[in-house]
C-alpha cells in the first residue's frame, strides 16, 4: 500500500500580516512556487512565501478538512497556532 503524505500550511508575509492556507502533496515544491511567485495569485500578489506553520496528514480528506477548519478560524487562533510552535515566526522552508 502506497503511504501518502499531505500537507497543509501557513505561509505569510515578511511583516507576519497576511496569512494563506494551502494543502499540497510536495511542500517543498509548493513553498518554491510560491517564492518564484509561479502563479500570479493570492499569495504572490500579498508577497505570502514565508512558511510559518504546517501539519502533514496521510489522507488528502483529512488535509482538506483541516484547511477548511484554519481557514474559518479567527486570525488570532491562526496567530496563536504559528507561535505554539514557531514562537520566532521563522521562515520553516530555510531547514
Amino acid at each position: 500500500m502506497k503511504v501518502h503524505n499531505y500537507t497543509v500550511y501557513i505561509i505569510t508575509n515578511k511583516t507576519n500580516t497576511v496569512f494563506y492556507i494551502g494543502v499540497t502533496s510536495d511542500l517543498q515544491g509548493r513553498i518554491w512556487e510560491h517564492k518564484q511567485k509561479v502563479y500570479k495569485g493570492f499569495s504572490a500578489k500579498y508577497e505570502c512565501n514565508k512558511l510559518v506553520y504546517y501539519e502533514e496528514y496521510q489522507w488528502i480528506q483529512d488535509a482538506i478538512a483541516r484547511e477548511k477548519q484554519l481557514k474559518a478560524g479567527s486570525r488570532q487562533k491562526k496567530i496563536d497556532l504559528i507561535i505554539e510552535d514557531n514562537p520566532l515566526w521563522n521562515d520553516l522552508s530555510a531547514d
